[in-house]
């Protein structure tokens, strides 16, 4: 007769990323306010208690997540910023390392960028918390390419430089995610076009 083995219990880690994803999802698909906990913790397939053990609310794991997502951006798109080869290669990679982004994670684009529950104050000042921290790390990021053009990283307008374009390329994503016809190697070089050719005059 074989042994009957215990089932191996899932480590705290492991819980806690199933939590997320699944919040993530949610969050993204139907907001803040319409959904609920229990219906997260259903679809991270655990009980209440256990997603009470990592997340003492609601408005706390949705901050948890969005502060995850906004971290995964960063570092995806920060990778092809300081990446090797001349500044308009790594400018065509970081372009299209934000559709890919957006195109592989689309949950975490519209969570972070078009789910807005402004209506609650925290959540309000914790996102825009979130949108500067990002506009300031791409900015550190692009110091050394902004210099080349006459930009110190450390002036307001730099910031705003940086969010110009990263609110452009969103805009790009929203538009792709409602006509997804297009490939993202067009979306990219029609980018390209536009943003190359003014820093090239910049020059």
């Amino acid at each position: 007769m074989a042994e009957i083995r215990p089932k191996s219990r899932m480590r705290g880690p492991a819980r806690k990323a199933l939590i997320t994803a699944a919040a993530l999802e949610l969050f993204a698909s139907k907001g803040y306010h319409a959904t609920s906990l229990g219906e997260i913790a259903a679809e991270a397939g655990v009980s209440r208690t256990v997603m009470y053990d990592h997340f003492p609310s609601k408005r706390v794991l949705l901050l948890a997540v969005m502060q995850e997502q906004n971290a995964a951006l960063v570092e995806h798109v920060g990778a092809r910023i300081t990446g090797m080869g001349p500044p308009e290669d790594r400018m065509r990679s970081t372009i299209d390392a934000y559709f890919s982004f957006a195109q592989s994670s689309p949950s975490a684009r519209r969570l972070l960028f078009d789910r807005t529950d402004e209506d609650d104050p925290e959540i309000r000042t914790v996102r825009q918390g979130i949108r500067q921290s990002r506009t300031r790390a791409v900015a550190a990021l692009l110091g050394s390419d902004m210099r080349t053009v006459g930009v110190d990283p450390g002036e307001p307008i730099a910031e705003a430089m940086v969010e110009l374009v990263i609110t452009g390329l969103d805009g790009v994503a929203q538009w792709w995610e409602r006509d997804p016809g297009m490939s993202r190697s067009v979306l990219v070089e029609g980018a390209m076009r536009l943003l190359w050719r003014g820093l090239g005059h910049a020059q």
